[in-house]
């Protein structure tokens, strides 16, 4: 959502170091590298053989071992995912991927979050003892990490239990048969920087090297599988979870794009493109993003997940359609209500002054007995995008508790803050985890005013020495002559872009020549640059009051280059990230 020059300044983006190796690029693309850490040709090769060894990861040994005696037993094994689209991949790839190793009995399952919450909790391992056929092995995917309880329950009922997560470890760690988590303290893994999804692969991968060094595949008389084909769903989960793209990560997701691109990616992968009409042979990491991942996430978001990994993992094209249109339906449904409860925060932050700095908190805190748990992540990325700063939405749980989604802001980590909060205050938080920039959180409804006080003076004193005014990085200017289809087409095959590797985003002046509001919340313009005849497509999507930009004649703004397919024609296409009057 694109916003105006009172909350925001462009600022270039520093050039961290630069080198001749990329010499041979376009001089845009080569600061656009440096400007992102990239100096040799060497990071620019995307290919499978520069992954790093899963023999690296902390416990590799024992979860290979625990889940090759398993397949190789024909035990029964039990995926326990999380609620969203990291964790729905994450559990797609380690159905599909175990049963390509062997494993004829597998199955999984999905908390409902607003029944038992998130993770291997003991009410889930009550479930789950009552189940027929029992599971004799629980692997968790993108959780368990903070599942104390519910694997100390399983262990008990004789229940082997190997935990695969990327989530932050607390001071205490569960009594599993094996872990793997980037995470854990003084793993060789280099970086923690893996989605769920991309550990449970590097799991498979290691897995798969065991059970050839065993002599399961001639055994059994099956070729040796291409985990490659999983990739697909690597690149979603890892995109969704907003992970950052360090180099690791940017192998698994371009080589996921390749193989979208070229056709060969699964049946609910291609409904799901379809129903989001996006066309897989241009396919971007925003895409993913911003057109499947919501899809995929509005299943756990208001109902169950399990709808979201039937999907993903159904066999034939007429089943994945069926499911792709419900995931859409949910979505639709999913942005009705996100948007009225935006509309209601946006009134409590002007009944608190929020928009007068004097007045706004450090950590801003937001709670409606009518809002909707599945929502409140969203919404709080909505709110802390408009006033950069930490922000917890809240919304009624049962049994007198409400659940909280915090999202933060560069600078500020999140979970750390809640930790300091659980250790000064130690009754306040009911249960809490997360990452640096994304935490869940549960407390009593009586305990929300102390929090909000607690949260607000925490924060603080990590803001004491940020800068808060928000900056958009730029790439610098275009000329005319780069304001092109084809060096937008270079731009867009130069990623994956993400996560701490932004998309470039470029800034200019130009001239309006033409604006109108599409589909009621966009902005639609015709620009040109100063003293040229180029006549240039720009969009802003959402912007604040779009009606407030009809009739201006000049225009500073900061922009992604973007190509626009429209009845088979390819078209150039300013996406406007800012936007300021100038005349």
């Amino acid at each position: 959502m694109p916003v105006d020059a009172a909350t925001r300044k462009i600022v270039l983006r520093p050039v961290r170091h630069q080198s001749d190796q990329l010499g041979h690029l376009h001089p845009v693309l080569q600061r656009i590298y440096h400007s992102r850490g990239i100096n040799t040709e060497a990071e620019l090769d995307h290919s499978l053989a520069n992954l790093p060894s899963p023999w690296l990861l902390t416990g590799i040994e024992d979860m290979t071992a625990h889940l090759a005696a398993a397949i190789k037993q024909r035990q029964n094994i039990l995926i326990v995912a999380d609620f969203d689209a990291d964790g729905a991949t994450s559990c797609a790839t380690a159905l599909q991927g175990l049963k390509l190793l062997g494993a004829e009995k597998v199955d999984f399952i999905v908390p409902c979050r607003f029944k038992y919450g998130y993770g291997l909790t003991p009410e889930i391992v009550g479930l789950l003892q009552q189940r027929q056929p029992r599971p004799q092995v629980l692997i968790t995917v993108d959780n368990g990490i903070s599942s104390i309880d519910g694997v100390k329950l399983a262990k008990s009922l004789g229940m082997t239990v190997l935990v695969t997560d990327h989530h932050l470890p607390g001071d205490e760690m569960p009594v599993a048969d094996a872990i793997v988590n980037p995470n854990l303290p003084n793993d060789r893994f280099p970086g923690g920087a893996l989605a769920g999804v991309g550990v449970i692969f590097y799991v498979l991968m290691a897995l798969r090297r065991r059970l050839r060094e065993q002599g399961w595949f001639q055994e059994q008389q099956i070729g040796e599988p291409n985990l490659g084909q999983l990739l697909d769903y690597v690149a979603l989960g890892t995109v969704a979870d907003v992970v950052p793209l360090d180099y690791t990560n940017r192998i698994l997701i371009q080589q996921g794009l390749l193989r979208i691109r070229a056709n060969r990616c699964h049946p609910g992968i291609k409904a799901l493109l379809e129903v989001a009409d996006k066309n897989p042979a241009n396919l971007t990491t925003a895409d993913l993003g911003f057109a499947l991942a919501p899809r995929l996430n509005a299943a756990g978001r208001l109902e169950n997940m399990a709808l979201g990994i039937e999907c993903l993992v159904a066999e034939n094209a007429r089943e994945a359609m069926q499911l792709a249109r419900q995931l859409d339906d949910l979505n639709r449904e999913r942005r009705e209500i996100e948007g009225q409860m935006k509309l209601e925060a946006l009134s409590l932050l002007d009944d608190i002054q929020a928009f007068d700095e004097k007045h706004l908190s450090a950590g801003v805190c937001l709670y409606d007995k009518n809002w909707h748990q599945g929502v409140i992540g969203i919404l709080a990325s909505r709110i802390k995008e408009r006033l950069h700063r930490p922000v917890v939405a809240f919304a009624p749980a049962d049994n007198g508790e409400i659940k909280g989604s915090a999202r933060s802001i560069a600078g500020v980590h999140i979970r750390d803050v809640l930790s300091d909060i659980a250790a000064t205050h130690p009754k306040l938080l009911c249960k809490f985890g997360g990452h640096a920039m994304a935490a869940g959180l549960t407390l009593q409804m009586h305990d929300y005013p102390a929090f909000v006080l607690a949260f607000d003076e925490m924060v603080s004193r990590q803001l004491q020495h940020l800068d808060l005014q928000q900056k958009i990085l730029s790439d610098g200017e275009l000329s005319a002559e780069d304001i092109s289809l084809q060096f937008a087409e270079t731009l867009r095959q130069a990623g994956p872009w993400g996560q701490e590797f932004p998309e470039p985003v470029f800034d200019g002046v130009f001239d309006v020549v033409q604006s109108r509001i599409v589909g009621k919340h966009h902005l639609k313009l015709v620009l040109r640059l100063p003293f040229n005849d180029l006549l240039i497509d720009a969009i802003a999507f959402y912007p604040e009051r779009p009606e407030q930009w009809l009739g201006v004649r000049q225009i500073r703004t900061a922009y992604q280059l973007d190509i626009n397919e429209y009845q088979g024609k390819r078209s150039v296409q300013l996406i406007l990230q800012y936007l300021e009057r100038i005349t």
